[in-house]
């Protein structure tokens, strides 16, 4: 089995990435949003285009298919989901409507937080009738304090199902620490309304999902997965199955948010938001090893969103423990990833109080889409600016496959851009594409400098296909002075898949005090610690069985969140070894833990005398991927006459104004090609955009190398 596949579905495109035989070769289709499996179909279809290959030959022979997806995100932000009841312990019926107080305002835009007639609870996803309490308790211990009353349960459940809830979301309180009564409940239903029944109610108990502390984090998590679960097992079973029809012999891999895949089989809902961007910086990861770079930046240009992440040390650096999808704060350990409303695809408009121009967060997606695309968009977007100032050819957009059309794109700039601010049509146009690098460089300024960062000290990975059209100009607003556009930069993120370990992570809430209140001498329970290690490390080792693994081949590594006696919130840990054998070892992890929170905060606020508490574990267990292996060429000279196709004019805004500019062709250039700025260079599936004050250099790995000429900044 010769070739591996992957494919990564966007809000405008569907990417894919395939090797086969020690090459490699990519595709771009539109998404089909009314039904994902057609642009899946389509991007196999012309995958197998250029391998010269009917599909099911190509299916027959391939190793592995991984599928990263926005369906359940889908589902979130469309509020599409099912209609779920919950049940949950009596008197904790309001858990999820009482929520946080300071997730008011949490997921939204900073344009929109800012108006506070927005900063509001969410819409619940499931209404308070929906909404049971039943007779039970347990302690934070487990013990059971007051048993389930199987018949109370049955009553509820009728009254949910008479209210309309067609799933069960099981929700009870310290059920992390003793299952009993969730899996009680479970049994009630699946008695009531058995598979054999057209009307069986699907269960979702939280402690499967998240068996982690934190009663309001716990259940949104099962919420979510549950209120997603639905649309994505329906698609992606439809998926799976036309695989197997077509000839694919193994499991569908699912990309996830925790940087690895798993079968389809074992996938949770949640695991898939935000996969995409995941994979991506997973890639990165693998240029910056590549390049041997220490700090880079990934960026990814879509149509509809901006995605960037911190790449330090050439490895996936930060984590997100506490993330939120759409406006819910969940549990897990996904890759950390920024994301705001800025693509090719996002709306210029003008606030017309204020008489100010906006792009974003609202997007045109892939249908209208933008107003050169001819397919009913009326609101100019990005790359309708970008093909007006005539850094896009309408002619050979994505190779030549979809013409666009730029009268279209300047009417609407001249009416609804240009003759409200009483600018010509390229100063409006210019000031829409300026607006966007501006808004992703103050992202990427942000997110960078919070981390503790100079911008200035990054390499940039420009990634999507508008990634390379814009990433000099955000590049600009923060000081970077090289960008690296890849030969597959259009669907970087289904290439960082293509690296991915098979990877699962098992977490447990267990607190256990390590040192003790002045009292650093006093003996750790050691058995304590060991026995939650052993039962995950035994759920990993039997996960893995099931999609064919040994215990040979796993390799295991164990974080832990711990904490001064004094603290509300912990400090994630690399444990030095995975069990504790001695007092030694205890002192080896308190140290680690005491470094660690020094390195994020500072040594002076470290207070051991404390004492020092262990509050989860989480054991990451994974078979190593190999990553594709991008073919090396011996370089040539710089010139680069032979790619060169000819000049258009572009406009490049004060300063330079509209310029007879060199266009070159990607797929003519040779390594060690180099030019000035000034200049185009037009791939099949993006544009490289050469400003005046950065050079171009093909290099040995086909990748173009911009860098800065000039010592000077753009500030907005």
């Amino acid at each position: 089995m010769n070739h591996s596949i992957d494919i990564d579905v966007g809000g405008t495109f569907t990417d894919c990435f395939a090797t086969a035989d020690g090459t490699w070769v990519s595709a771009k289709v539109p998404t089909t949003h009314h039904d994902l499996s057609v642009c899946f179909s389509n991007a196999l279809e012309a995958i197998a285009g250029q391998l010269g290959r009917p599909v099911e030959d190509m299916l027959a022979d391939t190793g592995v298919l991984r599928y990263s997806t926005t369906i359940g995100i889908n589902a979130l932000i469309e509020r599409t989901g099912p209609k779920l009841g919950l049940i949950t312990t009596r008197g904790f019926e309001d858990t999820i409507y009482v929520g946080r107080s300071r997730q008011w305002g949490d997921g939204l835009p900073v344009e929109q937080v800012r108006d506070l007639a927005t900063i509001r609870k969410p819409e619940p996803l499931i209404p308070r009738e929906l909404v049971a309490g039943i007779r039970e308790r347990v302690d934070s211990s487990g013990r059971v304090l007051m048993p389930l009353d199987p018949d109370d349960v049955r009553e509820q459940v009728q009254t949910l199902v008479d209210r309309g809830a067609t799933g069960f979301v099981v929700a009870l309180l310290w059920s992390f620490a003793n299952p009993e009564h969730e899996l009680a409940v479970q049994e009630v239903i699946r008695e009531e309304y058995p598979d054999t029944y057209l009307g069986n109610f699907p269960v979702i108990c939280s402690h499967q999902v998240s068996p982690r502390v934190g009663e309001y984090a716990r259940t949104m998590t099962a919420v979510v997965d549950a209120y997603t679960h639905a649309a994505l097992s329906d698609q992606l079973f439809r998926i799976g199955e036309m695989c197997r029809k077509r000839g694919y012999q193994r499991p569908l891999m699912l990309v996830h948010n925790s940087g690895g895949s798993k079968k389809l089989t074992r996938t949770r809902a949640i695991d898939t938001h935000a996969a995409g961007p995941a994979a991506g910086v997973f890639g990165t990861a693998t240029v910056a090893r590549l390049y041997g770079l220490d700090d880079v930046l990934f960026t990814d240009v879509g149509g509809t969103s901006f995605d960037i992440a911190v790449v330090s040390g050439r490895a996936i650096s930060s984590y997100d423990f506490r993330p939120i999808f759409d406006r819910w704060r969940v549990q897990g350990s996904f890759v950390e990833t920024k994301s705001i409303g800025a693509g090719g695809g996002s709306i210029a408009w003008i606030d017309e109080a204020l008489g100010r121009l906006h792009v974003g967060p609202r997007s045109a997606g892939s249908m209208p889409g933008p107003v050169a695309y001819d397919q009913g968009g009326e609101e100019p977007t990005v790359t309708d600016a970008d093909l007006v100032l005539g850094m896009l050819d309408p002619d050979y957009y994505l190779g030549g496959r979809f013409p666009l059309d730029v009268d279209s794109a300047r009417e609407a700039i001249t009416d609804r851009i240009a003759k409200p601010l009483g600018v010509d049509t390229d100063e409006a146009a210019w000031r829409i594409h300026h607006l966007a690098n501006a808004v992703m460089g103050q992202e990427i300024f942000t997110e960078v400098a919070l981390k503790g960062h100079d911008p200035k000290d990054f390499t940039i990975v420009a990634a999507g296909g508008a990634g390379p059209v814009h990433a000099c100009g955000y590049a600009d607003f923060v000081g970077a002075r090289r960008v690296l556009a890849l030969p597959f930069s259009s669907v970087f993120c289904a290439f960082g898949s293509s690296g991915m370990d098979v990877m699962h992570i098992y977490e447990r809430t267990r607190r256990l005090a390590l040192t003790r209140f002045m009292q650093p001498d006093a003996p750790a329970d050691l058995d304590a610690f060991n026995e939650v290690v052993d039962e995950l490390r035994a759920e990993a080792e039997r996960d893995f069985a099931l999609e064919g693994f040994t215990p040979d081949q796993l390799h295991l590594e164990l974080e832990v969140d711990m904490r001064f006696g004094t603290q509300l919130n912990s400090t994630r840990v690399k444990a030095p070894k995975p069990h504790l054998s001695s007092q030694e070892d205890v002192a080896e992890l308190c140290a680690a833990f005491v470094d660690e929170f020094g390195r994020q905060f500072s040594p002076e606020a470290a207070f051991p005398q404390a004492g020092i508490d262990i509050q989860e574990l989480h054991l990451k267990a994974w078979v190593p991927a190999t990553p594709a292996a991008l073919p090396e060429s011996s370089l040539d000279g710089p010139d680069a006459t032979a790619a060169r196709t000819g000049n258009r004019p572009v406009h490049w805004g004060p300063g330079h104004g509209t310029v007879e500019t060199p266009v070159y062709r990607h797929e003519r250039l040779r390594p060690g090609n180099r030019f000035d700025g000034p200049a185009i260079v037009e791939a099949s599936d993006t544009t490289i955009v050469v400003p005046p004050g950065w050079d171009l250099t093909l290099d040995a790995y086909g990748t173009c190398v911009l860098e800065r000429t000039t010592g000077e900044e753009v500030r907005p």
